[in-house]
């Protein structure tokens, strides 16, 4: 019978300490490749061969970013993104030889964070990783008041402890992570109106790659899911030349 010790962070050894990496990819060599560099620059790392070996990784260990292989064989690396996107909060860098704008933005809006397209430099690539975790360590997404557990606004209530989205008739649309995160900027600035750069940081769907009105395709799709008429909206307004912001008075619930 084992025995579970607790131990603080600092008392870990510095190799569990680095920052846990799961990359997920069907060629050995570039397995190989991805484990070396980024083991030689002080990251953790866990090489896969399918989607199918996340989740046991998962359950049983903490980790800070899955670098994710769209080309494996017999799987669908959207539907992998998918579910982890619905599962957790993991960052996701998209790691793939698929050079279709449409894949680029397919990905970004199931909620990867970024998306680097094969062949990359190691450098690149470390660099992308760096920006990722910087993003969510630093918490670029606005600062959530203690105890405030959701908002209100115009019928409808977003639960942020469950990242339920909810009408008073009980309508529950589903949000991708991109949404949610894109809706609690929008309700914590309210009424400030906030920029396309503003949202994109804010939405984890900034990077160098993106262009710059990729806001604009969240919003739709966030508008399609909460407005009676999403060509005349109600909640989500835009300010021509500025940015959007929340139409109706926004109520905190703590």
């Amino acid at each position: 019978m084992s025995t579970r010790v607790d131990l603080s962070v600092e008392a870990l050894p510095a190799h569990a300490r680095a920052p846990h990496i799961v990359a997920v990819d069907d060629d050995p060599s570039v397995r190989q490749m991805i484990t070396d560099y980024l083991t030689d620059n002080e990251f953790r790392v866990t090489a896969l061969a399918s989607g199918q070996e996340i989740a046991p990784v998962m359950a049983r260990e903490a980790i800070d970013l899955v670098l994710l292989d769209l080309r494996l064989p017999g799987e669908d690396g959207m539907q992998i993104a998918r579910r982890l996107r619905e599962e957790s909060d993991v960052p996701i860098i998209i790691h793939t030889a698929c050079r279709d704008a449409a894949d680029r933005v397919m990905g970004l809006e199931l909620g990867a964070d970024d998306y680097l397209v094969k062949p990359c430099s190691p450098r690149e690539m470390l660099a992308r990783i760096r920006a990722v975790l910087r993003r969510c360590r630093v918490g670029i997404r606005p600062e959530r008041p203690k105890g405030l557990r959701g908002y209100r606004f115009g019928g409808w209530e977003l639960n942020l402890n469950t990242r339920r989205l909810k009408t008073s008739d009980g309508r529950q649309p589903a949000l991708s992570i991109t949404e949610f995160n894109l809706l609690v900027a929008l309700l914590g600035s309210s009424p400030r109106i906030l920029t396309r750069d503003q949202l994109l940081d804010l939405s984890r769907l900034h990077n160098d790659e993106v262009f710059p009105r990729s806001i604009d395709v969240q919003v739709m799709r966030l508008r399609r899911k909460i407005e009676s008429d999403p060509r005349e909206p109600r909640y989500i307004r835009t300010e021509r030349g500025e940015g959007y912001f929340v139409g109706e008075p926004v109520e905190t619930v703590y």
